[in-house]
């Protein structure tokens, strides 16, 4: 709980079978390559026997005899273990070698039976493209130049092949800068504005005035800073700089300024400000927006206006905004769902009925929110038939399965997580079914989970909405007086159930529990004698978790939306996050600033959908628990101190 990320890289909490002395062959050889030391490598992998992870052990070795350039060796152990994962990313570190000696035609050969290249890699491939004089590799880059902004440094050549080709005018590397700025990469908006011509380049000490001390930078400008472009345009990034921290001042000085700037210039900066004016939830953020005329937006800036519109109320916004959104944009579920809801706004129900029909089915908060609109009810798909034993031998034997299954049993989650994945690749339905349930009877169960949540036609509901630890949850939940449906939509999304999880931050266990959170939670229910270790319990990890919740949602209105978002992001920012009227449950979650906490809730709210109708055999209504979150209010919390 509180806001942060997943970090699902521990061990389970339990060896799944037990280990052997090959396994410690392998373990062996993992810490002599770690260490450079070849000779323990070799002594241990004369041990390994046939292990399934003995081709990562053979990885290893070529690894470190790379530099001895045995392009034979490499290609015995692709062709020997081909399509695998161990195989690509051995692969990706010989395209990397390669290229370092710029053997560009080896580079082109080997990247050509990749699978899935990593942007570095992609570059690489580039680079030896252009090597061959092949100009389509500018095409490719110029797609991307208003999108990837920070490039990986084997981009960085085909980025000044770009320049150098005149592709790129000045606008355009301005309108890049902007883009960076935006993002908050000033550091990579100053390499970007090297591409400038010299006699066009801001002065670097202006620049660096402009980005980190914006208004004194607007106080001592000199007199004629709007005769050049440089000088306008640091304009406009010292008004953007302070509309991070105070849109209304931002919005001050930029009519202060406006008289003097260029169209181009002054409406990204109205658009800027009423993009953090949007995240702030200000109440002039559409007309900021407005002000900003028909500039194209950055993504980000185009949905936070669709945001500020929602809040507001303007649907007429809504709609001409989506409208004029990139097509991949506009195409994704939550704003067709809006866009629908804009048109049924206005009356054009049967267009509206034509948009959720385009999402309805998915199994998402916008396309159950497409069924609802349509009339439909959110309920699992027919189940699947189970795995036939042929299937589950299948699945069994799979090498790539075989290798993930090791990992977990030597409790290198990270390892088994990308081998897993990487093994799911190309299965069908009956496939991907069969290996959910040998996760599911192994007790991996994220993995059971997020293979069950890859099919296409054929569904096992039971499988993607797992609900273990039902001794431990249903009682906690029915003493709370809590909807169990909700409190497993929340641990699925907290942990997917993995007793061992633990954030970036230190949040632990079924419930990620922060430690102070813990133990105020503990003090508050009279837990005695509770230290910080009893946490990865899983009774007392769900005793707590769920006493937290009674005590959120009895601090928020009771209300589920509110309450899911305080327990990522905390009380006080789920209470400031209210509007001055009520607010349709949805909206506010589709408004909430941070997009690890709005992703977080929207999920939430979905999965108890899912669990409700599983756990009663009947459909629920997910409109019917966004509900409205009332206005803002200055009451203060039953419990004042509730972290």
């Amino acid at each position: 709980m509180k806001f942060r990320l997943l970090v699902l890289s521990l061990s389970l909490s339990f060896p799944l079978f037990a280990q052997d002395s090959r396994d410690l062959a392998f373990l062996t050889a993992r810490d002599a390559f770690r260490a450079g030391d070849r000779n323990k490598l070799e002594r241990a992998t004369a041990q390994l026997g046939n292990h399934e992870l003995a081709p990562y052990v053979e990885s290893y070795r070529l690894r470190m005899w790379m530099d001895q350039g045995d392009a034979s060796a490499m290609r015995t152990f692709f062709e020997r273990n081909e399509k695998s994962y161990v195989a690509e990313k051995l692969r990706v570190d010989w395209i990397r070698w390669l290229a370092k000696r710029s053997t560009w035609n080896e580079v082109e050969t080997e990247y050509a039976r990749l699978i899935a290249p990593e942007p570095d890699v992609v570059c690489i491939n580039q680079q030896a493209r252009l090597a061959r004089d092949d100009k389509t590799v500018l095409d490719e880059a110029a797609k991307l130049w208003l999108t990837q902004l920070e490039p990986p440094e084997p981009c960085r050549p085909v980025i000044d092949a770009l320049v150098s080709g005149q592709r790129m005018s000045s606008d355009d590397v301005w309108q890049r800068a902007r883009r960076q700025i935006e993002a908050n990469r000033p550091g990579w908006a100053k390499t970007t504005l090297n591409y400038l011509p010299d006699s066009q380049l801001p002065e670097s000490r202006a620049l660096d005035s402009a980005i980190s001390n914006s208004m004194g930078y607007l106080v001592r400008q000199p007199g004629n800073w709007a005769s050049s472009r440089a000088g306008r345009e640091l304009a406009a990034i010292a008004i953007q700089r302070m509309a991070a921290n105070d849109p209304r001042a931002a919005a001050d000085e930029l009519d202060k300024l406006k008289g003097k700037m260029q169209d181009s210039e002054k409406q990204w900066a109205w658009g800027q400000i009423g993009l953090q004016a949007a995240k702030k939830h200000m109440p002039e953020a559409v007309a900021w927006f407005n002000a900003a005329g028909k500039t194209t937006l950055s993504e980000d800036a185009y949905q936070w206006k669709v945001r500020a519109a929602l809040r507001a109320q303007e649907w007429g916004t809504v709609l001409k905004t989506i409208e004029s959104m990139p097509p991949e944009l506009a195409a994704r579920p939550e704003w067709i769902y809006w866009l629908g809801r804009a048109q049924k706004a206005g009356g054009r129900t049967t267009d509206a009925d034509a948009l959720f029909e385009k999402i309805a089915g998915q199994s998402n908060f916008y396309g159950n929110l497409a069924d609802e609109e349509l009339g439909r009810s959110v309920m699992p798909p027919p189940k699947a038939k189970p795995p036939t034993s042929e299937e589950q031998k299948t699945a069994r034997e799979n090498p790539g399965i075989r290798r993930a299954l090791a990992f977990f049993r030597l409790d290198m989650r990270t390892e088994a997580v990308k081998e897993w994945n990487w093994s799911l690749r190309g299965m069908d339905d009956r496939e991907l079914l069969a290996a959910a349930d040998l996760a599911k009877r192994n007790q991996i169960w994220d993995r059971a989970i997020n293979t069950a949540d890859r099919t296409k036609n054929e569904h096992d509901y039971s499988l993607r909405f797992l609900a273990p630890y039902g001794e431990h949850v249903r009682p906690a939940a029915q003493n709370q007086s809590l909807d169990d449906a909700w409190v497993y939509g929340l641990m699925r999304q907290e942990s997917r159930f993995i007793t061992s999880a633990k954030s970036n931050v230190g949040a632990s266990g079924l419930m990620q529990l922060m430690p102070a959170t813990a133990k105020w939670v503990a003090k508050k229910i009279g837990l005695r004698e509770y230290n910080h270790s009893q946490v990865h319990d899983t009774q007392t990890n769900v005793l707590l978790g769920t006493s937290y919740m009674r005590l959120v949602m009895e601090n928020l209105d009771n209300h589920p939306v509110l309450a899911s978002a305080a327990y990522n992001a905390g009380p006080g920012r789920a209470k400031k996050w209210r509007a001055e009227r009520p607010l349709e449950g949805a909206i506010y979650a589709e408004t909430i600033p941070f997009s690890e906490t709005r992703d977080y809730v929207k999920k939430v709210m979905s999965n108890a959908v899912y669990y409700s109708a599983l756990f009663n055999g009947k459909p629920d209504s997910l409109k019917a628990r966004l509900g409205v979150v009332g206005a803002r209010t200055s009451d203060a919390p039953k419990d004042a101190d509730l972290p």
